[in-house]
């Protein structure tokens, strides 16, 4: 659905997979889309799922369909994300009855949503200006190696 008001997804909404994403990080965020706590509108999502690794693919899969079969949630609101000329990931084939085309928007449509929802709001604390640029966002990625550190 394509609403121009509504908010982007919250950080226990979205898992960015990497060759390095664990099982456990794959079953978190399938449990919170099927539980019965699920139906608060949230939208759960694996992006770059056709990274994940072999051993990690098939969790994911078993995962889902098992608590899938347990689930009470009728509508429940889970999104995989997979590059689609990825044919050699489990993941495509394993999910590929579930498959749907997404419409493409233009650059521009998506850059003037993304503007509406990253500004950062005017008298907000120092530490959204901490990165200097034309116009303040407050969504930065930041990476480390030694998670939980504060680096």
């Amino acid at each position: 659905r394509h609403n121009k008001t509504e908010p982007l997804p919250t950080y226990d909404e979205v898992l960015v997979c990497t060759p390095d994403t664990e099982e456990e990080e794959v079953e978190l965020i399938v449990r919170r889309a099927l539980s019965s706590d699920s139906q608060n509108q949230k939208i759960y999502c694996l992006l770059g799922a056709e990274k994940l690794v072999y051993k990690v693919s098939k969790q994911l899969e078993s995962h889902f369909f098992r608590l899938l079969q347990s689930s009470t949630v009728p509508d429940y609101r889970f999104i995989i994300f997979c590059n689609a000329k990825a044919h050699n990931s489990y993941v495509i084939t394993a999910f590929d009855t579930y498959k749907v085309t997404i419409p493409c928007y233009s650059n521009t449509e998506i850059q003037a949503y993304l503007s509406t929802h990253l500004k950062v709001p005017c008298g907000t604390a120092p530490v959204a200006q901490a990165f200097e640029e034309p116009y303040q966002q407050n969504v930065k990625f930041i990476f480390s190696n030694q998670a939980g550190m504060g680096r």
